[in-house]
């Protein structure tokens, strides 16, 4: 298992378009990958479940992944967040 803390940047926080870029980007795994925020855990690969936690700017977040590609997702993840100035 994976986990790694971040800082969303953006000022809209991660809206629709951010989300689609991750649940796009976590779809590519067969690991199990979760987004935390405020106690509450969704399926990373499940856009419905992003929106729902309606994740702001300065939010903390915590994404973990557990599997085989669970290192190779989380580094994606990342590069992610950070290429489309989403969170550091």
């Amino acid at each position: 298992m994976a986990e790694k803390q971040f800082k969303v940047i953006a000022e809209t926080g991660i809206h629709a378009r951010p989300a689609t870029l991750l649940v796009q980007t976590a779809s590519k795994f067969d690991s199990e990958i979760n987004l935390e925020y405020k106690g509450k855990k969704v399926n990373l690969k499940s856009i419905m479940g992003v929106m729902s936690l309606g994740v702001g700017q300065g939010a903390d977040i915590k994404i973990t992944t557990e599997g085989s590609d669970a290192e190779d997702a989380l580094r994606s993840l990342e590069e992610t967040l950070t290429k489309e100035g989403l969170a550091e």
